[in-house]
């Protein structure tokens, strides 16, 4: 039988967000851009069946530590390594409505929104960016997520690669980060939280019957890295982005009992 656990504790912010707030409706106001917003129905429907059906029906195992770093409110930006298109359903299992109370506001490539898959992940809270040449509007949408307090997901990584050691991560994360963090209106910044989270398989692939752990490490606070130095300020926080993900992945593989790389 699967087990799916959790190990974690009570976490320091107890105040939910307003959950009308977190269904509400986002727009891409960009020429030919779609619409983006989180289903009151369908989302529901989609996590339910993923944790109770497909989850543990695919899957001998299901570990999540560290969920106590994740914050419940104020703009958050996911940052998980990207192992597999299984991805998608583990990150709402570790950290959505159920375990913060937040809906999860995923950032995709442009591919992943064609046709009934896009009908979907855009229902989901998903919106897309051209990965080769990102438009105002999309990068636009971004930041005013997390000018709302929602919780964004980017795999910093790009792909999916299918071995154990993290991958240079793309450098516009950072920068994203930094820009939406500067766009606050208090002193302290937008207070934008970036977490590293590890995503390991017990099989590269992830046949049936593997077994995975989900990491969750201490938020990295965007604003410490703000100095007014842009290109210093953004490599800065993807190097410790990258060694804390370094670190988490470290951890899953020996609690796996896995080599390297």
């Amino acid at each position: 039988m699967t087990q799916l656990t959790s190990k974690h504790s009570n976490s320091p912010e107890d105040d939910l967000p307003n959950q009308q707030r977190q269904a509400a409706t986002s727009s891409l106001s960009a020429k030919g851009s779609q619409v983006s917003k989180v289903s009151s129905w369908l989302v529901p429907l989609a996590y339910a069946l993923g944790q109770y059906l497909v989850l543990p029906l695919y899957f001998r195992r299901v570990d999540v530590i560290g969920q106590e770093w994740l914050p419940k409110s104020g703009p958050v930006i996911l940052a998980p390594t990207h192992r597999s298109r299984w991805d998608a359903l583990m990150l709402p299992f570790a950290t959505g409505v159920k375990v913060t109370g937040r809906n999860l506001r995923f950032m995709v490539s442009m591919d992943e929104v064609k046709g009934l898959q896009g009908w979907f992940i855009r229902r989901l809270g998903g919106f897309a960016i051209d990965t080769l040449k990102p438009g105002i509007a999309s990068l636009r949408h971004s930041i005013e997520l997390l000018q709302q307090g929602e919780m964004m997901v980017i795999f910093p990584e790009g792909n999916i690669f299918r071995d154990r050691s993290v991958q240079p991560l793309k450098a516009g994360f950072a920068r994203l980060a930094l820009q939406a963090d500067a766009g606050g209106i208090t002193e302290n910044k937008l207070g934008v939280q970036v977490v590293p989270i590890s995503l390991t398989y017990s099989k590269r692939f992830v046949p049936w019957r593997s077994s995975v752990q989900i990491r969750i490490g201490k938020p990295l606070e965007v604003h410490h890295y703000c100095t007014g130095q842009a290109k210093q300020d953004a490599k800065v926080l993807t190097e410790d982005l990258r060694n804390s993900l370094q670190t988490l992945l470290t951890e899953s593989c020996e609690a796996l009992d896995l080599s390297q790389p």
